[in-house]
């Protein structure tokens, strides 16, 4: 794998499984130095585990919190001087009938979702406008239509959508690129489970795929290097879907 983030600083929240311990493991492995975000820091250890020490960072913090956040930048910068890449992984989904749904669910999952992606935004920011560097927000398909049960979750994507066009637009002349990833189905440790709750669910949701399966999180932290790269130089407020072929359909059924 060619060493396209020699000498660079990357911060992945939510690191300790699924697409975010993906795309920690990538640009490690594209040679950059990693700095491992997430609430528990026995997974963001399982994880590190699987990389050197010298380009590893373990920083445990609740992205939710903007003072925890303010001191996971600041301990960053000042041990390892720069911030060159941001991936705002960190997220949760919640499930159910609208009426149903407390209040609280919703105050939760825009904590995560949206907050901590504000957060982590906004104390890094100054430090990329020095490296010229490049945030990666990690949305949904959901936050580009909506999904029968997720209407939580798919507000919290939507507004991830437009914050990452809207920061595109003001940062650019400043040197620094935002875009997201929107990816479908993806087997993590919440999809696994979800699967096993309802196991009727597959059947539901992978025949809607044209390429007739969920992705891997290596495919999607594949994206995310991509897009951060100086391969996506000219690439700039995007929100790709990663998806196998599932957003190029209008909805209706096969004609053929």
């Amino acid at each position: 794998m060619s060493p396209r983030f020699d000498g660079k600083v990357v911060i992945v929240t939510g690191a300790g499984s699924g697409i975010g311990a993906a795309t920690a493991r990538r640009f490690h492995g594209e040679g950059a130095t990693v700095v491992l975000n997430g609430r528990r820091a026995s997974k963001l250890q399982d994880v590190a585990a699987t990389l050197t020490a010298d380009r590893c960072m373990i920083r445990p913090a609740d992205v939710s919190n903007a003072n925890a956040v303010e001191d996971l930048v600041t301990d960053v910068f000042h041990r390892l001087g720069r911030i060159d890449i941001v991936v705002n992984n960190a997220g949760m989904g919640i499930a159910g009938a609208f009426l149903d749904l407390p209040t609280q669910n919703w105050r939760e999952i825009f904590a995560v979702n949206v907050d901590g992606v504000l957060n982590v935004t906004r104390a890094t920011l100054p430090h990329l406008v020095k490296s010229k560097g490049s945030i990666v927000n990690v949305s949904s398909l959901s936050g580009l239509g909506g999904d029968l049960g997720l209407s939580f979750y798919n507000t919290t994507k939507g507004a991830v959508c437009n914050l990452t066009r809207s920061l595109a637009l003001e940062f650019a002349q400043r040197g620094v690129r935002v875009n997201a990833v929107c990816p479908g189905i993806t087997l993590t440790d919440l999809t696994v489970s979800a699967f096993e709750r309802f196991p009727e669910l597959p059947q539901r949701v992978i025949p809607r795929i044209p390429l007739g399966r969920v992705a891997q999180p290596g495919e999607v932290a594949g994206v995310i290097a991509f897009l951060a790269s100086d391969d996506a130089s000219f690439v700039n407020g995007v929100n790709l879907p990663v998806d196998g072929g599932l957003d190029a359909s209008n909805g209706q059924a096969s004609f053929i």
